[in-house]
């Protein structure tokens, strides 16, 4: 899979706007209901509403700096600690409950970069609610990291499992990008995306590719695993 690197930052920008726009457009629908409203009560209920989607707005682009972003400078590690706060604004809410195993600790900025990304996969897979789980475990060439979701027919969606288990889209659309990039990401980081699903959970492992080799990727059936 090759994308020109213009394209890629296109769609990926593309992508941070798809997550920002719906607070920041409930922001300007309710400072539009303060400019033309007199009613105390909906003045009460457009206020509650602007504070909300502020918040909103602004974890996803404290979020959105860390899995996309530059974050700090080329070579920067960044705290998982601050992976964690900015995950946990994006993806615990009522529905879904975020368990972060990983132990704080400092980590090369793609390495980071990857698992938000692996998180963003596994929130998306159980869209009815359920739980993600982060794990860090090993350093240096042993390093593996695994978030795994677990929620009513949580599954990966069509263009991710595509993506994920090396298969060659279509096209590389505004679907398509995040998984796309966070393939990416992983090669950058030496580490080979594992994909295992079963009934009703989603678990996306990134570790060190067998010194063997292993095959070439393709893609399994539920409760077997990808590999890209």
């Amino acid at each position: 899979m090759t994308i020109a690197p213009l394209d890629l930052a296109a769609l990926l920008c593309s992508r941070v706007c798809h997550d920002v726009i719906s607070p920041v457009g409930a922001i300007v629908n309710g400072l539009e209901v303060l400019d033309g409203e007199d009613d105390a009560e909906m003045r009460a209920v457009a206020m509650e509403l602007i504070k909300k989607s502020a918040a909103s707005a602004s974890a996803r682009l404290q979020f959105c700096r860390l899995a996309f972003g530059a974050a700090g400078s080329l070579t920067a590690a960044i705290d998982t600690g601050d992976a964690e706060t900015a995950a946990r604004a994006v993806i615990a809410n009522d529905r879904t409950a975020l368990r972060w195993d990983a132990p704080r600790r400092l980590a090369p900025k793609n390495t980071v970069k990857l698992l938000l990304n692996l998180c963003l996969i596994a929130a998306a897979a159980a869209p009815r609610g359920g739980t993600v789980t982060v794990d860090i475990t090993g350093e240096g060439a042993d390093l593996s990291v695994k978030v795994s979701a677990g929620g009513s027919n949580a599954r990966l969606s069509q263009a991710a499992a595509a993506v994920l288990s090396g298969s060659e889209p279509e096209t590389i659309d505004g679907h398509s990008i995040q998984p796309y990039y966070t393939v990416l990401l992983a090669r950058d980081c030496g580490l080979t995306i594992e994909a295992t699903t079963a009934p009703d959970s989603v678990t996306l492992t990134a570790k060190r590719a067998s010194a063997s080799g292993g095959a070439a990727p393709s893609s399994r059936t539920a409760g077997e695993s990808s590999r890209v």
